[in-house]
């Protein structure tokens, strides 16, 4: 294995999603199309900055129902290796939330690489990530969320940022955040380990990670959190890197800060989200869970 692990080709076979799922864009196309149906029915606050900048944006979609003190707030980081995708294409996950009394806020972030002028590591979208939690939780209330009830749900590099809100220290990136403004996460088809990634051809082109990066943004290389319970979900039909990556936080952190580490059979990298927004499904009642925890 330590040998393969370090295999450029089979590493490319390990992490290419798309090669591994033939019909990817299918799910992309369709993930557009149902988001920009539900940005134009249904009540939201699109692109709001939450810095100056590039790719610091958000979009809320608040709970159908107000609550006295605030609902509990999702909120969703896209995937796509840290270098492509977009908010816009991920709207489609708050309808089935939003009915269930949640507040949706859907992430942007800046892409690696960037520009020779404005480069963009993992590392910076880490610090982004920080940064838009902690306007959430100085302004969602205006919208209807609690700011004590925040989980950060995230598909693939989103995992592994949602895994990593976890381990912030929030007083230090705020004096007027709390400890745990991050309350739970749940991570879908993670990478909790980036060392792999620093051998992977196609994408070291774009991420250009460095040793010092995969110790500070591998959630399995942390110390677990102090607070708060990691739920982990990947497909069954995801490569055999994609399955070790979900088992490696809960080997890390341990049985009580990650109770939950399925494979859920039958899904592969793309599918599997689409079963975040079904009612019914077994990773639509772990963010409930979550959220309602």
């Amino acid at each position: 294995m330590a040998q393969a692990l370090y295999d450029p080709v089979w590493l490319e076979r390990m992490y290419n999603n798309r090669a591994l799922v033939p019909d990817y864009a299918g799910y992309l196309d369709r993930w557009e199309r149902a988001s920009a149906q539900v940005r134009a029915t249904h009540p939201c606050s699109l692109d709001v900055p939450y810095g100056e900048g590039e790719g610091e944006r958000l979009d809320i979609f608040p709970a159908d129902n107000a609550r006295a003190g605030g609902v509990p707030v999702m909120v969703f980081i896209h995937g796509g290796y840290w270098r492509s995708l977009d908010k816009s294409g991920h709207s489609f996950v708050s309808p089935a939330f939003t009915r269930a009394g949640v507040c949706v806020v859907v992430l942007n972030y800046a892409l690696c690489p960037g520009s020779p002028q404005a480069p963009v590591s993992v590392a910076h979208i880490v610090r982004q990530m920080e940064k838009a939690l902690a306007w959430v939780g100085r302004n969602i209330a205006h919208h209807g969320g609690s700011p004590r009830c925040i989980t950060a749900v995230g598909h693939s590099a989103g995992g592994q940022l949602a895994a990593l809100l976890l381990t912030s220290v929030w007083p230090l990136i705020g004096a007027d955040l709390p400890d745990g403004l991050v309350r739970n996460a749940l991570s879908i088809s993670g990478v909790h380990d980036l060392e792999p990634l620093r051998h992977t051809p196609f994408l070291q082109e774009s991420l250009h990670l460095t040793e010092e990066q995969v110790l500070q943004c591998s959630p399995a290389r942390l110390l677990a959190p102090s607070s708060g319970t990691l739920h982990c979900a990947v497909g069954g039909d995801e490569s055999p890197e994609f399955l070790r990556q979900n088992r490696l936080v809960q080997e890390a952190w341990g049985a009580h800060t990650v109770p939950r580490c399925q494979v859920l059979e039958g899904l592969n990298h793309f599918s599997i989200l689409d079963t975040l927004a079904q009612p019914g499904k077994d990773l639509h009642h772990m963010a409930l869970n979550l959220l309602r925890a």
